[in-house]
């Protein structure tokens, strides 16, 4: 392997930069990941910097069901990361729809759309389990290990 590419994968699990991206959530898992990158928790031991544009960003962090009005910006957001990039699964929602499966409005998770590497469980979630769903994430980015578009539609 090129030293380059080496020192790149290492520096990724070690400062991770995450984009946030509500999918038609309701705003509990959103609360709990601002509530994670506080100095209460310190996110920042881990190196992890939340960047306010995907083009930067190494991890996407989703909360939230998939709805018909977020569906093509979360393809859209998934599609701007650069690789390699690794998607975290924040809450139930983002995992089976929880209380809103089944609604007109909802597709459904999130996997049925882009490859999830991480899923953090809860309703909501607490901070320190979101926190460690980041870490397992960027420990597979370090390992070159993430999941691609075209293994998830095989």
């Amino acid at each position: 392997m090129n030293p380059f590419k080496k020192l790149m994968q290492i520096s990724r699990g070690k400062s991770p930069w995450i984009y946030c991206l509500n999918t038609g959530a309701c705003n509990g898992c959103d609360i709990e990941i601002a509530a994670s990158l506080t100095p209460r928790y310190d996110a920042e031991q881990l190196g992890v910097r939340r960047e306010g544009s995907p083009k930067h960003a190494d991890i996407l962090v989703v909360s939230g069901p998939v709805t018909l009005r977020t569906r093509d910006a979360l393809l859209n957001i998934y599609e701007q990361m650069p690789n390699p990039k690794a998607v975290v699964a924040v809450g139930s929602c983002p995992a089976s729809g929880n209380v809103f499966a089944g609604s007109p409005t909802i597709f459904g998770a999130v996997d049925q759309f882009i490859p999830v590497d991480v899923y953090v469980a809860g309703c909501p979630p607490r901070p320190q389990a979101i926190l460690q769903g980041i870490a397992e994430a960027a420990g597979i980015l370090a390992a070159g290990k993430q999941k691609n578009l075209m293994e998830a539609k095989k």
